[in-house]
Parts: C-alpha cells; structure tokens; sequence
C-alpha cells in the first residue's frame, strides 16, 4: 500500500502578492471607517425622526459593514500560516463571523416588520426632510466607499463581494430617498414602513442565502459548484484506477476545495504514477490543489466500500 499527497498549491510569498493584500486592506479599512461612521448616524437619525425606513436602511448598511469586516479579517488572517492547534489556518474565523451575522440581520429584519406592520394599525409622524438628509447622506458615502473599492474588485473576490454589497446599499439609499420625498409632498406617512418592508423583504433572501451557505461550509458539505459523483466518475477514468472510495470533498472558507480518498488500483499499475495523474485530473478540472490520495492493491473492508 502506497501512501501520496498532492502538493499542488503554488508559493504565495512573492512581493507583488505582499504589495495587492496590502492596497486591499487598506481599500477595506477606509470603506469599513466610512460605512461604521454612517451606520451610527443612520441608527440616531432613524430615532430623531421616527423613521423605520431609515432604520430598515441602517439594517441593510449593517450587512455592509459586516461584510466589509469579514473580508478585512479574511485579507489579515488569510496572511497567518497554519499552526500546530490549527493546521488549516484561521480563515474559518471568517465563515464563523458571517453565520453570526446571518443569525442578527434575521432578528434585527424580523424587528423591522413587525414593525412595519403594526404601524399601518398606529401610524406615527415621520420628519421627512430629517429623514431626506439622513438618506442623501447615506448615498454619498456609499458613492465614496464604491469609489475606494472599485480599484480592487477585479483582483479580488473579497473585494468584488464588499463593492456589490455597497452597491445593493446605495440602492436602499435611493429608496429612502424617494420615500422621504413622497411623505414631504404628500403626508403620507404609511409610506415609511412600506418602504421599510420592502427594504427588510430585500435583506431576507440575501440572508437566508449567507446563513445556508455558511452552514453548508460547516458541516463540510460539497463546496457549491462541485458534483461529487462527476469528480469520482472523472476519477476512475484515470489509466490504473480500479475503484475510488472513502471519498470526501469539502472546504475550509468557500473559495477552496480539499479532497481525501482512496484509489484501488488495477493490477499492474503502478502507484505513485497512477496518483500523480489523478491528482492532475482533481486540479485541472475541478481547480482541486490540495488531494490527499492513498492508494491500494485491493479494497479495504468489504468490497461495498468501493462505493463509500
């Protein structure tokens, strides 16, 4: 029995890379001060003028902030090499982060409703022309941050992901803006809450979709994108292989792929060439670099595990 491991993951040390983390951080940093600072003047304002869109708006700006921290974190502790307690890293802290704050935008956007549906009951005053500048405000630091991340987002996913979710928000900005106009003209103050549930029904599927994929990572299900039974079928086609079980495929923080398994091979193959080409196959198809593949003259255990 031949043991193997695919060291297929490529030297990441160089200045260049060094020199790209380091303009993203600090893109991030300055999107993160931006969107913190307004998020607080967003909560007062929402309080000063009585306004649930503004509140609902401040809801959705949190899911920018959130997700502007995770991918700073992610930038900072995606440079901290593995150690012996942690010998895949610290770049789960990230996933870890974005599940928390899945769970708290799902309360704070259940608050917003209930809300917005018991103000239809007993509508309240809303200061408009408070809640207009709030908003405007709003759509200026979100053009800012979009500006300061726009750099970036083609090199790096982290950053494309935190420029789409300014993006979403200037949007929501948009919408309280219009809101407030509405109710300055007209009076109407139900206007406020349905545009604050239309905001929250918004920032529910997205955060559905956050918390689903955040747990499918923790449960180390098959990354997304990845059928399992087409990468083993891709297996066995190698030359040599004559079976593939105790197959497991999963990730550590949604944009990588580890995979361990066991290869039977075929009378007269030889082992490490046989590995070695399987593990090109993982990387070339499937963008696998890191396979841990053992491989065999006959099947451990019964003969069903062939299809374990």
């Amino acid at each position: 029995m031949a043991n193997g491991d695919n060291h297929g993951d490529k030297g990441h040390g160089t200045s260049g890379h060094d020199h790209t983390a380091g303009a993203s951080t600090n893109r991030l940093a300055i999107a993160l001060g931006l969107t913190s600072t307004f998020l607080i003047a967003e909560l007062v304002g929402a309080y000063w003028f009585n306004s649930l869109a503004l509140l609902s708006d401040a809801a959705h700006m949190f899911t920018d902030a959130a997700a502007l921290a995770i991918a700073l974190v992610a930038v900072k502790i995606g440079q901290r090499p593995a150690d012996k307690q942690r010998t895949y890293g610290y770049r789960r802290f990230e996933i870890l982060a974005a599940a928390f704050n899945a769970v708290l935008l799902f309360i704070v956007a259940g608050y917003v409703l209930y809300e917005g549906v018991s103000r239809f009951f007993d509508p309240q005053p809303v200061e408009s022309l408070g809640m207009l500048a709030v908003a405007s405000l709003g759509l200026v630091v979100n053009l800012i941050a979009m500006r300061v991340l726009a750099g970036g987002k083609e090199t790096s996913l982290n950053m494309k992901g935190a420029y789409l979710e300014v993006w979403a928000d200037m949007l929501g900005s948009l919408g309280v803006i219009a809101a407030a106009i509405a109710i300055w003209l007209t009076g109407t103050t139900w206007i406020d809450p349905i545009v604050a549930i239309a905001i929250g029904l918004w920032v529910l599927p997205r955060t559905w979709t956050l918390l689903r994929d955040t747990t499918h990572i923790l449960l180390q299900g098959v990354p997304r994108g990845i059928e399992l039974e087409t990468v083993r079928s891709a297996m066995l086609k190698v030359p040599g292989v004559a079976g593939v079980h105790d197959l497991h495929l999963w990730s550590v923080a949604g944009d990588d792929a580890s995979l361990t398994a066991h290869l039977v091979l075929q009378p007269k193959a030889m082992g490490e060439e046989t590995r070695i080409a399987v593990a090109e196959i993982l990387e070339q198809k499937f963008k696998i670099h890191h396979a841990t593949l053992q491989t065999e003259t006959e099947p451990c255990g019964d003969a069903e595990a062939l299809h374990a």
